[in-house]
């Protein structure tokens, strides 16, 4: 029975072997000439020496620490923080992993060193410890099978004496290994894990595959083409995923998703290739489409951590037909930025600017983020949330201990106090940019304490002052789901599931002021710029069209009333409601004294503003720019002279003095007195065919503040045409 009990695991771990056997590879820049993302496939004979050394690093830092008087294996001082030199992105990504499963199985390694008495050893010294524990683990993957070693490798004397050590006892070793599992009573040492480890490793190999369309090089229509080419179906939703299939995510409409078990075949097309498909995780997704939908044509963008190099090019693909700028913080080694920047010409990026500083060392006022309007804040954060490590560490550049955090299933309080401080930290940084208008907020953290705690710290802190309007929260713009748990908070939350990983975003965006409300096609003038309308003309507002038209009225046009009464009841009379009585004088008093006479009818001594009857001619209205004609309630008063005379000459000087904005020009008039008007409101000196009412019982309206006429000699002759106050 135990023979064929352990046949019988021999089996079940050969086949385990080989469906783990295969692992991914990117052709490097200096192999590849065409520099294609090509990933292939490589069978497990071992790594080069390199690799084992930062694995060893790696793990010496993350690995589990025992109690003093449980403590069996000496791994060293690991208070210096590894210095880790990767050849490729192949070897990063196999480095991470080998040290990922040293962690995992660290006791059943520990076991089998010391009950094949291989350990302790004198001529391996502590410090080596490490690299025997990650060596022994690979080891028993290849099934104790010598490693084949490249000739042009360059070798290492630690990796080469260690690899021998162990080979000499590799019947020992397998020997402990099998009675491990007898132990255990596991087919394979996957069955040795707790279960809450296989559950979240069993999640996150199902997780579906999210890639983002790079439309700088091919359009969504096009991508669909291509894949309905190589036999892809396209579904509805992500539960309708099922081998060669692929939904549009709900969303964001740029994001393609893919069942989990296509990642190897996905890598090999020509789309992922040629980086017209880019695989990335949702929430990176979810924050640069948050980015996108604040923003004008022309405002710039700061991401505050170089965290995702792909979330920076995807931000930059949406950007990329405003004029808007990307300035990327804390890219400081020269390795990176050359990393950065060969990525971003593969993807067609041309919109990004890299800053050595780190986000909290540049200043609000820093000349080169004045025309920023829109922070992204991507902070480092536990990351408990995400189902896969090695993906999230190397996309976002976690922290390698996130590894030891997720295989514990927590994080210790002491290392979440310290990561709230600096998410706080940054995020009041970010609100104290008084040019900024917006601040997008998103971590792949479970904890309240790095997500709804800090936005609200932050907010109460009111850092930004008193000079500018505060923060406050937004939902965000794209549609939640139906069955999302925060469809009515401002915070949108993703819970770790079996189609996605964890999520937190939060919007901060200043109030609006109230003197600055958006009109429809100032609405529609910001979605045409965003390219929402698809080349649809958009009309201009009328205020941009009034704003072109003042300095022509002011030179063409003898208001005599302030420019704000005038508007007002302009307007009014247009949309055809009746003035009350008493704003219109209030309005004409504060003005100086001046009223133009809109619909002045003159009974009972009162001014009422009326909609006048429509005349058979326009010959007796006078006509000014594009003002409607078939009011004749309005008296426009033209530029030529046949009403100049009638008009206050210095009450205008000041009315246009208030108009005119883009001439400044002093005019000094010698002080004129207002003619026309006697105490009897005379009418004989008005031709019939104006539109010009005389005051009835101008005495009592005046209050005295009219002066007397002006004597019969001052008057101008009949037959004259003085000139207009310009």
């Amino acid at each position: 029975m135990p023979s064929s009990k352990s046949n019988l695991m021999s089996l079940d771990e050969d086949a385990i072997s080989d469906i783990s056997d295969l692992s991914e590879m990117k052709i490097s820049d200096e192999k590849e000439s065409t520099e294609k993302s090509t990933m292939t496939l490589i069978e497990k004979n071992g790594y080069h020496d390199l690799i084992y050394i930062n694995a060893a690093k790696i793990f010496q830092g993350i690995h589990n620490k025992k109690p003093q008087d449980r403590i069996l294996v000496q791994y060293g001082d690991d208070s210096a923080s590894p210095l880790l030199t990767f050849k490729d992105e192949y070897s990063q990504r196999v480095s991470y992993e080998l040290a990922y499963s040293a962690l995992k199985y660290q006791d059943l390694l520990e076991k089998i060193l010391l009950d094949s008495c291989v350990y302790p050893c004198q001529s391996i010294p502590d410090e080596l410890t490490s690299l025997l524990v990650v060596m022994l683990y690979d080891l028993q993957d290849r099934k104790f099978e010598a490693r084949e070693i490249v000739d042009e490798e360059e070798p290492v004397a630690e990796v080469r004496k260690i690899e021998h050590y162990l080979y000499n006892f590799k019947t020992k070793l397998a020997a402990a290994l099998a009675r491990c599992r007898i132990k255990h009573d596991a087919l394979s040492i996957e069955h040795i894990l707790p279960e809450t480890v296989r559950k979240q490793e069993q999640r996150a190999s199902a997780l579906p595959l999210y890639a983002w369309v790079n439309t700088l090089k091919i359009g969504l229509q096009d991508v669909a083409k291509s894949l309905e080419t190589k036999g892809f179906k396209r579904v509805e939703s992500v539960s309708d995923l099922d081998h060669y299939t692929y939904c549009i995510d709900h969303h964001c409409h740029d994001v393609l998703v893919f069942p989990s078990s296509l990642k190897e075949e996905l890598l090999n097309l020509d789309l992922f290739a040629d980086y017209k498909l880019l695989l990335q995780d949702k929430s990176r997704s979810l924050a640069v489409h948050s980015v996108h939908a604040l923003l004008n044509a022309d405002d710039d963008i700061v991401v505050a951590h170089m965290g995702s190099r792909l979330t920076i090019a995807h931000l930059s693909v949406l950007t990329n037909h405003s004029m808007a700028r990307i300035f990327v913080c804390g890219v400081k080694s020269p390795a990176k930025d050359a990393e950065l920047k060969n990525l971003f010409r593969h993807v067609g990026c041309k919109n990004i600017q890299l800053l050595h500083e780190d986000f909290t060392e540049i200043g609000p006022t820093d000349p080169r983020l004045q025309k920023a309007k829109v922070i992204l804040l991507l902070p480092q954060c536990s990351g408990v949330g995400v189902g896969n490590p090695i993906e999230f560490i190397l996309n976002e550049h976690g922290d390698a201990g996130l590894l030891r955090d997720l295989f514990q299933g927590s994080v210790s309080e002491d290392k979440l106090t310290i990561l709230a401080e600096r998410q706080l930290k940054e995020l009041m940084h970010a609100m104290k940019f008084n040019k900024a208008q917006a601040i997008v907020y998103c971590t792949s953290s479970v904890y309240p304490e790095e997500n709804e705690l800090v936005v609200n710290k932050a907010l109460d802190s009111q850092v930004e002052g008193n000079k500018v309007q505060p923060y406050r929260l937004t939902p965000p713009v794209f549609p939640i789901c139906s069955n999302s748990k925060s469809s009515t908070d401002f915070f949108f939350k993703m819970e770790p599931s079996e189609i996605s990983n964890c999520c937190f975003l939060a919007i901060l965006e200043r109030e609006k002021d109230s003197s600055e409300k958006l009109s429809v096609q100032d609405i529609l003038a910001r979605a045409a710029a965003k390219g929402l309308l698809d080349g649809i003309a958009v009309e201009k507002s009328k205020k941009e069209e009034k704003k072109k038209k003042k300095p022509r009225m002011t030179q063409h046009t003898s208001s005599i009333t302030g420019y704000g009464a005038e508007t007002k009841a302009e307007d009014q009379i247009l949309h055809q409601e009746p003035v009350p009585n008493p704003p219109a004088k209030e309005a004409a008093w504060k003005a100086g004294g001046s009223t133009e006479q809109k619909a002045v009818n003159a009974t009972g001594g009162s001014v009422q503003l009326r909609r006048g009857p429509v005349p058979a001619s326009d010959s007796a209205l006078p006509k000014v720019g594009k003002r409607p004609s078939n009011v004749s309630g309005v008296s426009n008063v033209p530029c030529a002279g046949r009403v100049c005379e009638r008009q206050p000459p210095a009450r205008r000087a000041r009315a246009e003095d208030r108009m005119v904005v883009l001439k400044p020009v002093e005019i000094v008039l010698p002080p004129v007195i207002v003619p026309y008007l006697s105490p009897q409101g005379s009418r004989a000196v008005i031709p019939a065919h104006h539109c010009w009412h005389g005051w009835i019982g101008a005495t009592r309206l005046s209050r005295g503040l009219f002066p007397a006429p002006l004597p019969k000699a001052l008057k101008p002759a009949a037959g004259r045409q003085p000139r207009p106050w310009l």
